[in-house]
Order: C-alpha cells, then sequence, then structure tokens
C-alpha cells in the first residue's frame, strides 16, 4: 500500500517534469510599423479566429505590451501550443513632432510620444520573458539601420534563438535579397502579413525556432 502510494507520487513528479511540454513564449520585436501587430493578427485569426491589437500608418499604434496566451497551432501534422507577446515598435529616438505630420494635435502627440518611449523600456525588459524571438522588418527599407542593429544585438548578447521576418513582400519596393545579406547568420522568411502571403513557410519556420528553445 505504501509502495504503491510511494511509486505514484514519484510517477506524477516524473509526469510533470518529462510529459508536460514547457510553454513556448514568442516575442514579436522590430521597429514602429514593420508588421508585428499585422503578423500576431495573422497567427491569432488563423489559430484562434480573433485578432491581438489594432493597426495604423501612424508609427507606434502599439505602445504596451500585449499578449495572448495559448495558441495552439496544429500545422502539418505538428503541434505547438504557445504564447504571443507582441511588444512595442523600438525606436532609438521619439520626437512628438513626428506625429505632428499625420495630422495630430500637440497634446496628443506628446502623449503618444511619452507612451511610446515607456513602451520601448517595456519591450527591452520583456526579453527576460521570451524563449524565442521573431524579428519583423519592413522589407522595403534598409536592413542596416541603428534599430535593427540594436534589436539583434540585446538576442545575440542574451542566446535567444531569432527569427527574421521580412513583411510587406506585396510591395514594389521589397528587396528580399538585400535583408538575407544583412542577416545571414539567422533564417530569413519573407511574408505579407496583409495578404497571408508567405504563411506557409513562416509556420515552419516557426517550428524549426520552437525546436532551438
Amino acid at each position: 500500500m505504501v509502495f504503491g502510494k510511494i511509486k505514484g507520487f514519484f510517477g506524477r513528479m516524473f509526469s510533470g517534469l518529462f510529459g508536460k511540454q514547457k510553454e513556448f513564449s514568442l516575442g514579436f520585436y522590430g521597429p514602429p510599423n514593420a508588421g508585428k501587430t499585422s503578423l500576431a493578427n495573422r497567427i491569432c485569426k488563423d489559430w484562434t479566429g480573433e485578432e491581438m491589437g489594432s493597426v495604423s500608418k501612424i508609427p507606434h499604434e502599439t505602445r504596451s505590451v500585449q499578449f495572448k496566451e495559448k495558441v495552439d497551432i496544429d500545422y502539418n501534422g505538428k503541434k505547438l501550443e504557445m504564447k504571443i507577446i507582441d511588444t512595442p515598435g523600438i525606436a532609438t529616438k521619439i520626437d512628438y513632432e513626428d506625429f505632428l505630420k499625420f495630422g495630430m494635435k500637440k497634446k496628443d502627440s506628446q502623449k503618444r510620444a511619452k507612451e511610446a518611449t515607456q513602451g520601448v523600456i517595456d519591450s527591452i525588459k520583456w526579453l527576460d520573458d521570451v524563449n524565442a524571438v521573431v524579428v519583423v522588418v519592413d522589407s522595403t527599407m534598409n536592413p542596416y539601420s541603428q534599430v535593427n542593429i540594436t534589436i539583434v544585438g540585446n538576442l545575440v548578447a542574451r542566446k535567444i534563438p531569432v527569427l527574421v521576418v521580412g513583411n510587406k513582400t506585396d510591395l514594389r519596393k521589397s528587396d528580399m535579397k538585400r535583408l538575407e545579406s544583412a542577416f545571414p547568420e539567422y533564417d530569413v522568411i519573407g511574408i505579407s502579413a496583409k495578404f497571408g502571403k508567405g504563411m506557409d513557410k513562416f509556420y515552419d519556420a516557426l517550428f524549426k525556432l520552437a525546436n532551438k528553445v
């Protein structure tokens, strides 16, 4: 009787240690307006039927970290349960005057700049809570920017597995070859989060990324 209880205890203990898959926390990082939230929305829409956050042409629409728990992906016979962490755009400089160009009032622009600055700080802090990161960049822009270098530098220092996603491949100025040359040490995938283009390759790369954790 006692032996049976001990056996059951160790059985439950080892089952808890080895039988339960560790939660996979995936962070989305990148400069403002690269399409982080659009990609997060696309994934959530594909597998939960619900979008995650709002998007806008005005920079720093996402100014606080938002996340969605237990997004279950069942793709090509493979399953993955993950927590999606969508972070505010990383910027080395945030000036309220930049928002005035979009027709915002001065008071609203100053408020947005203050919130965006705090959002950058919070984004860096959340690196302690992610298992892997998808760096989303605009494939029509110069990939050798100070922001991209800062982001990747932080990830390298923390030894966090990375997948680089070049978004907006539907646009004529998209240049994936230039992006691949900028990040030769990482897997680089081209997508259009807006139209769902390239998501098959993205999901294949996502499972590969999860295996590195």
